[in-house]
């Protein structure tokens, strides 16, 4: 029998249990600190230059989106669901919660994926997260595409936004979460609920 991955036990080193604000019955393993955690990734790796443990945090948008859908379970109750670009998983295990049939929480951080199973199971739910990269793929044969904080940079919002279109395109609903960064899409979007989420001043600024 296999010990924890490499991923997985500097989760459970590096972090802790914590209760997000806006989903308070849900416990996600996360960083105290941004810098800190980190550094320690890139040590771990052994690298510099490293991507920003973004699973490690639970962002705005995705404690919005989660909130949404369980409040809301109508939306994904019974479906195929793609949680992209999810971090955490805090969206993913919301879906699951709200009765999802099967959801997939996608992400390319090998770290991000280790933290989803983690949290997945200590929040008593099943998901997968499968090394796929959705935007290269798409999102054929999910019902609903879930995405929170995906719009923060350019040349990410500008693979995202095509690759959202396209799944609600092909039937999908698409609901995504985010607290008004300057990649939101311009056009083309509608409001469908407002939060206040607090977040950590040293991870967001408003």
């Amino acid at each position: 029998m296999s010990g924890p991955s490499r991923e997985s036990a500097f989760i459970l080193r590096e972090t802790r249990p914590h209760a997000p604000p806006l989903v308070p019955e849900m416990r996600l393993r996360l960083a105290d600190e941004a810098m800190d955690l980190w550094q320690a990734t890139e040590a771990d790796l052994g690298r510099a230059g490293l991507p920003p443990p973004f699973w490690a945090f639970a962002w705005a948008g995705g404690q919005a989106l989660a909130r949404h859908v369980l409040d809301h379970p109508e939306i994904v109750r019974d479906a195929r669901v793609l949680d992209f670009a999810s971090g955490s998983g805090i969206v993913a295990i919301a879906a699951k919660r709200a009765g999802a049939r099967q959801v997939v929480a996608a992400d390319i951080d090998p770290y991000a994926r280790a933290a989803i199973l983690i949290n997945a199971a200590e929040n008593g739910v099943e998901v997968e997260a499968p090394d796929i990269d959705y935007l290269d793929q798409g999102a054929a044969g999910f019902d609903v595409v879930l995405a929170g904080d995906v719009f923060y940079e350019r040349p990410m919002a500008s693979r995202v936004e095509p690759f959202l279109r396209a799944a609600q395109a092909r039937g999908a609903a698409v609901l995504f979460g985010d607290p008004g960064r300057a990649y939101l899409p311009a056009t083309g979007i509608a409001p469908l609920a407002s939060y206040e989420v607090p977040v950590p001043r040293t991870i967001e600024d408003r």
